[in-house]
């Protein structure tokens, strides 16, 4: 399997010996799958012959953390290194939360998260409940091939300290896009290159 950047660099993907096969891509707070880059992250790995979906989490505006939980669980279950996943804002934390719930010897081939974070939010307090004490992530790192996460340097929702946290307790690298804000499509994103590139390289 071939994969053509942005750039116009193109690459043999493999991970661990394992093709690439599936992709799971979860939205955030107050957004559905037809919002932001979500759809064209999809295209872009359809078009490289992965099966990408993008799972609609339950009641956006007034989300739920057991039932996101339960939603990523149904829909990537217990993974394998053919899958990636990748995730943005709030629906990283909910995919965290599945991952960390496993047990046993599973392997994810990528895990990619944009604007993910443990914390509670300063500017929206009403995701408190839901956000709590996070989670454990510690252990994730034995268990997925290859951990990418993006943050902006100026995103007014998600503080950047928070998403380098993340990144450190999972034994990543922080990747940086300047003035990408919080990824949003009111931000400029109907399209990241940043997402598709850190998959394919």
């Amino acid at each position: 399997m071939t994969f053509t950047l942005a750039s116009g660099r193109t690459f043999s993907l493999v991970t661990s010996s394992t093709t690439l096969q599936n992709a799971f891509i979860f939205h955030g707070y107050a957004a559905t799958p037809d919002d932001h880059w979500f759809g064209w992250l999809a295209q872009q790995l359809d078009t490289a012959n992965m099966r990408a979906v993008v799972p609609e989490l339950p009641d956006p505006l007034t989300p739920d953390a057991p039932r996101w939980q339960e939603t990523v669980r149904a829909a990537v279950g217990e993974p394998a290194e053919g899958t990636v996943v990748i995730a943005h804002s709030l629906g990283c934390l909910a995919v965290l939360r599945h991952l960390a719930s496993l047990t046993g010897a599973w392997r994810l081939g990528i895990l990619v998260l944009v604007s993910g974070f443990l914390d509670p939010l300063p500017v929206l307090p009403e995701l408190d409940g839901f956000i709590g004490d996070g989670c454990d992530v510690t252990e994730l790192r034995e268990h997925v091939d290859r951990i990418i996460v993006i943050r902006s340097d100026d995103d007014p929702l998600v503080p950047p300290s928070h998403t380098d946290r993340l990144a450190d307790l999972l034994g990543a690298r922080a990747l940086r896009v300047p003035g990408a804000g919080h990824f949003l499509a009111a931000d400029g994103h109907s399209t990241l290159p940043a997402a598709y590139d850190a998959i394919a390289s």
